[in-house]
């Protein structure tokens, strides 16, 4: 089950995905295309051409664990193609895009990292 205290990481692949790929599709996906490593502790997003359904990819331990979301109605705000395969986004990011936002919240508070008693 999704995890997320355990992953470092969480990768989008930019652009449309062929999501009749499965497991060694996607991962050939990560290690040739993307230049990184499907077995990292990471969670890597994909998404069809339509934004309606989605599939992540993570290495657990001793497998693979292969997520899928179909929505019924509306899209995943997924962010255009750049220059880039892939771009890295927060927990907090990614979190926003699966409750079906945009992974650019303007007027979100900014993370604190600082922390001063006073």
């Amino acid at each position: 089950m999704l995890n997320q205290s355990r992953i470092a990481q969480v990768y989008l692949a930019l652009g449309p995905t062929d999501l009749r790929k499965s497991i060694d599709g996607l991962a050939v996906l990560v290690q040739e295309s993307f230049n990184l490593d499907p077995f990292s502790r990471s969670l890597f997003v994909f998404c069809n051409r339509k934004k309606d359904k989605i599939k992540i990819l993570e290495w657990d331990i001793n497998g693979f664990w292969l997520y899928y979301k179909r929505l019924e109605k509306g899209t995943f705000k997924w962010p255009n193609a750049s220059n880039s395969k892939t771009i890295l986004i927060s927990d907090r990011e990614f979190r926003w895009l699966l409750d079906g936002l945009s992974i650019e919240q303007k007027d979100a508070l900014k993370e604190v990292n600082e922390r001063i008693i006073i």
